[in-house]
């Protein structure tokens, strides 16, 4: 969201109130003798996170990090002895639920920057060593330079889950990224080929990257080839514009090009775009400027295949008015969601062109042009900005990020109708961003999201892409309001819910593992046996899955601790190039590549994914699996699983989130 100056204002004046208590703590700890000092130490602490929560809160603690360190604020701990630290270490005490291990952590990697920077001269570690620290711990810690926090750190850490992308964000800064580029170019690239719709982080990161690769005292190393790759795709995509130089002498240069010329720059951009999944601003200026020079200059900037081709012509005007309304310098993304939705076939579905056309023409509520402007800034108008989003998530439907925000039910709901059913999505829009108000039917009851009372999100959202963010608010409420309304019936209220929420396509068969009242785990040989029946292809016929369904899993971290229930969709299930039976699904969490403890680590590339999908080998998803959804017309039988891969997947469920909800019978079983 941009900042205004009386936003900016008001960080500074309650910055500076929680400096003022925090050194005021701090003289307090000092002057206390060492046996006393745990009991100045809670102000300090409380002290410390609240300042580390603010904007330029980290920059502040460095600045007093000798101050801290000297009034004992570590005495009695290993971070006391900063010379000994192991960096690897460093994952686990940011990630802890313990408030005070974070802050600690947060503090010592601070302390550790102003040695670094000969700010502090600590007796036991010496600058070199600071330095080289720290780009351990960025190194290790990569995703908190370019992820939103997790379903396990949001339920865990609350607010100090982005304290901690705050505080990296300044280590990367302060230490520089020459130690570290490596690690960094590798990690955008894994971020990349799930290709998000929202890539504005990992635009910053690229542009950190060619700032220090720019830099004649650092060395290249291993990572040159992807980091060009990367810097080239945003700022240096073609000859025209190698050197970046800047959008008006772009144009100029491509007013001079005859007709070759241009499809050369078409095909270079195409080429960039569809191997990064990232759009230069450049690729925006040509794309406008060739809407004057017709459809096959378009198709080429748009590396479109036959199929993508057949499309653009057979509605040229509808795609000439959306790149006209919707691409912009500042909105050049889209233009990968474009491609991909012609790619799609989908405006051959008789509602999505009248639809599409439709919201050319909509007119917006002043509320929603507020919460778009607000977000995304004055310089474009809201229209475009939704327009845009438009685009992408019917070119990304896998795309689709929750952000930091309980609301992985309804980004699942988006996505699966951009998925299966867009023009239900672009029916939502409307209603959505026209009258503030989406009205869906629960059981034949009209539920109006203006009616309804709050939702499963406490506050609004404000990090998710144009689309989610008027349409999700919406969701949130009606999604909570049917729970509410079943409430008091037996079981999990998911199986009445899913369907009436997402679609008719999503299976009024429901299968659950753990007992309601209880949360103990309940007829699990049996809920395996029909999900095999159901969903692999070896027990159930060989039938693909012709719908995705919707499906909850209990979300573990690194140690296969329990963390929660999660909403995922369940995409195909097939063999993947090793042969090996896989599910395919998609994961609203902004990345998808997760370790849930005991050997169950998520794949998001290499082993038959499409862009956007998760997978797992089909045992290790079962053993998250805690609800599923299925036809019940559909003529099945219990699977004849044998008795060994039940024991392999009841194995993974005692090992991780089902170590304490063992019927009692079970608890004395060797697992």
């Amino acid at each position: 969201m941009k900042s205004t100056s009386s936003d900016t204002n008001t960080d500074s004046t309650t910055l500076e109130k929680r400096l003022a208590g925090l050194d005021d703590a701090t003289r307090s700890l000092a002057v206390t003798r060492d046996f006393g000092k745990h009991v100045k130490l809670r102000p300090v602490l409380d002290a410390l996170r609240l300042v580390l929560l603010q904007p330029g809160g980290a920059a502040a603690v460095q600045a007093r990090a000798a101050d801290l360190d000297e009034a004992g604020l570590f005495v009695g701990t290993d971070w006391a002895e900063p010379q000994i630290l192991i960096p690897a270490l460093s994952t686990g005490a940011l990630s802890s639920a313990n408030a005070d291990t974070v802050v600690l952590e947060a503090v010592s990697e601070l302390r550790l920057l102003a040695v670094a920077k000969g700010e502090y001269a600590h007796p036991l570690i010496s600058a070199e060593q600071a330095r080289h620290h720290l780009s351990q711990v960025l190194a290790v810690n990569m995703s908190l330079l370019l992820t939103p926090p997790s379903e396990a750190e949001r339920e865990q850490q609350g607010r100090l889950a982005q304290a901690t992308r705050a505080l990296f964000r300044h280590l990367g800064q302060g230490v520089g990224y020459d130690n570290i580029l490596e690690h960094l170019v590798e990690e955008i690239w894994r971020i990349l080929r799930q290709r998000p719709i929202q890539v504005d982080q990992v635009k910053q990161m690229i542009t950190q990257i060619a700032v220090y690769r720019n830099s004649p005292d650092i060395e290249p190393g291993a990572s040159g080839v992807g980091a060009d790759r990367l810097i080239s795709s945003l700022f240096g995509t073609t000859d025209a514009c190698r050197e970046d130089p800047g959008v008006d002498v772009y144009r100029s240069r491509l007013e001079a090009m005859d007709s070759s010329g241009l499809q050369y720059e078409a095909a270079g951009f195409a080429r960039a775009m569809h191997d990064t999944g990232l759009v230069s601003p450049y690729h925006a200026v040509l794309l406008r400027y060739l809407l004057e020079k017709g459809e096959y200059l378009i198709g080429e900037a748009l590396g479109l295949s036959s199929t993508g081709r057949d499309c653009l012509l057979c509605y040229h005007d509808l795609v000439r008015s959306l790149i006209d309304n919707a691409v912009h310098i500042e909105t050049a993304q889209c233009i990968y969601g474009l491609a991909l939705m012609l790619e799609r076939g989908i405006l051959y579905q008789p509602a999505v062109a009248p639809a599409m056309w439709r919201q050319l023409a909509q007119p917006l509520s002043e509320y929603s042009r507020q919460r778009l402007t607000q977000t995304f800034g004055p310089t474009l108008d809201a229209r475009a900005w939704l327009l845009s989003g438009m685009l992408s998530i019917l070119g990304l439907p896998l795309g689709v990020g929750q952000g930091d925000n309980p609301t992985c039910q309804s980004a699942r709901a988006l996505s699966m109708w951009a998925y299966n059913d867009p023009d239900y999505l672009l029916q939502t829009l409307v209603w959505a961003a026209r009258d503030d108000e989406i009205v869906m039917h629960f059981e034949g009851q009209p539920i109006s999201s203006r009616d309804s009372a709050s939702g499963v999100a406490t506050v609004l959202p404000v990090d998710l892409d144009p689309v989610s963010l008027l349409v999700v608010p919406h969701l949130d409420r009606i999604y909570a309001e049917m729970g509410r309304r079943c409430a008091d019936r037996e079981g999990d209220p998911h199986r009445w819910v899913n369907p009436e929420f997402h679609g008719w396509w999503s299976g009024r068969g429901f299968r659950i593992n753990v007992d309601v009242p209880t949360g103990k785990l309940t007829e699990l040989d049996e809920f395996l046996r029909h999900f095999y029946a159901s969903y692999h292809p070896f027990y159930n016929g060989n039938q693909p899955l012709i719908h995705p369904q919707p499906a909850g899993i209990a979300v573990t971290d690194s140690a296969a601790r329990f963390i929660g229930w999660h909403a995922i969709t369940v995409l195909r299930v097939n063999l993947d190039p090793q042969e090996v039976m896989r599910v395919y699904f998609y994961n609203p969490n902004n990345d998808s590549g997760q370790d849930w403890g005991d050997g169950v680590v998520v794949s998001t590339a290499g082993q038959g994914e499409r862009f956007g999908e998760s997978s797992l080998p089909f045992e290790q998803f079962a053993s998250r699996l805690y609800i599923f959804h299925f036809d019940p017309l559909e003529p099945g039988e219990v699977a004849g699983v044998t008795r060994g891969e039940l024991d392999r997947v009841v194995g993974h469920i005692h090992r991780s989130w089902g170590a304490d909800r063992l019927p009692e019978l079970e608890t004395h079983a060797d697992c």
